[in-house]
């Protein structure tokens, strides 16, 4: 059984079991989260597709983690005009674990 979710602007196909790194998402560590927009979901085989959500199905997850990500560095420059801008970024994320797919 699996489904696949919309979160953050992306989609992820998860099973049980699953541990994802989603965007920050409003949570503590410990919580349990819902994520109702369920896109597609397989069970037994049948495969069942929203328009453009799955109705009366959601996937339960636990959060983890919240954390950032590994820096990275973006540098712009323009030859021969003495242009550098140097900056470094870290992306916040949220870690959880796929609970159950109810639907």
């Amino acid at each position: 059984m699996y489904a696949v979710i919309e979160t953050g602007g992306k989609q992820y196909r998860v099973q049980e079991g699953d541990v994802l790194f989603v965007e920050k998402l409003d949570a503590n560590e410990g919580d349990t989260i819902n994520f109702d927009k369920v896109l597609l979901m397989s069970k037994d085989g049948d495969v069942v597709a929203g328009k453009p959500y799955v109705e009366n199905a959601k996937v339960e997850a636990s959060v983890l983690e919240q954390g950032k990500a590994k820096k990275i560095i973006v540098f712009k420059y323009k030859a021969k005009k003495n242009y550098r801008k140097k900056k470094g970024h870290r992306q916040p994320f949220t870690k959880v674990k796929v609970g159950a797919i109810v639907g």
